[in-house]
């Protein structure tokens, strides 16, 4: 972890894209499923990608445990569109560069994880622009129930604002995970607006289309909503409301049947099951780890 200047803070939105050492007291390392060739944990999946139970995170609403066969396909490219309140996003999943990951995002979007939820967080920093979104309790907190390994980029250019070389290009029209540290993907992503500098510590799995970044332009367009501390932040939630009404693509439907509602768990009807939780308190934390002057 560096030292380098925490970006501004906006409470409550815990979930950051990692990497910022002035957090990392925040930082909850959920440890890492380093072999993929074999479950790291009791109740993980025993196939390549070993999906790993947090039972100390608990799922932001009900999903099962993705497959996880013996041959993960690791090939070809599929076509998902979240149908967004701001218009469509089409993106382009690739089996190829991240198969664990593809395999694990068209999982949830299949139960519909990703159905009825906003993307909570938006970010305007010179060497940073994304969308974030995959948290269906909004607070930026939530997840899967289950972690995996990174699938870390290798063919990522330098970043020409990066002086020191460290930083890699992630380029405008990029679909990558979130993570809290090593190997903690869960649900969130973010999908690249503009050109940006990040640490290649982030698994890219896919691109944006064309439309997709028309609707990510308009969302930036509208900023970031004002708060209280400050009138005019550069990181925090989309001034336009965002939220995926939809994904849909070439998805299989899960198998018919109910999920179980989890103790502590509230039934919507509106967005299925939300868990009702403490206020966090330790709980893993996803930063930026490009900030301005970063």
């Amino acid at each position: 972890m560096s030292s380098e200047t925490r970006p501004h803070a906006v409470a409550p939105l815990a979930y950051r894209l990692a990497g910022v050492a002035v957090v990392s007291a925040a930082l909850v390392a959920v440890g890492g499923c380093r072999d993929r060739r074999a479950g790291c944990r009791a109740g993980a999946h025993p196939g390549p990608c070993a999906y790993t139970p947090t039972p100390d995170e608990p799922a932001a609403r009900p999903v099962p445990l993705p497959p996880d066969s013996r041959r993960t396909p690791d090939h070809g490219t599929v076509r998902v569109t979240l149908r967004t309140s701001q218009g469509p996003i089409g993106l382009t999943l690739d089996r190829e560069q991240a198969p664990c990951t593809v395999q694990s995002f068209l999982h949830l979007a299949r139960h519909r994880f990703y159905d009825r939820t906003p993307c909570h967080r938006l970010t305007a920093y010179p060497t940073l622009k994304v969308l974030q979104c995959g948290d269906p309790s909004g607070t930026g907190e939530g997840g899967p129930g289950y972690r995996y390994a990174d699938e870390l980029p290798t063919d990522l250019p330098p970043a020409p604002t990066d002086p020191t070389g460290v930083r890699r290009l992630y380029a405008r029209g990029t679909l990558a995970m979130a993570n809290a540290g090593p190997d903690t993907n869960g649900s969130q992503f973010f999908l690249v607006q503009s050109d940006s500098a990040l640490r290649p510590n982030y698994t890219v799995f896919g691109t944006i289309d064309e439309a997709g970044l028309a609707t990510l332009d308009r969302i930036a367009a509208g900023g970031i909503a004002a708060t209280p501390d400050d009138p005019a932040p550069v990181d925090g939630v989309p001034a336009l409301p965002v939220e995926i009404c939809r994904a849909t693509g070439p998805l299989e439907p899960h198998p018919a049947g109910r999920v179980a509602v989890p103790p502590g768990a509230v039934r919507r009807p509106d967005a299925g099951v939300r868990i009702r939780r403490p206020a966090a308190s330790g709980s893993a934390r996803l930063v930026l780890d490009a900030a301005a002057g970063a």
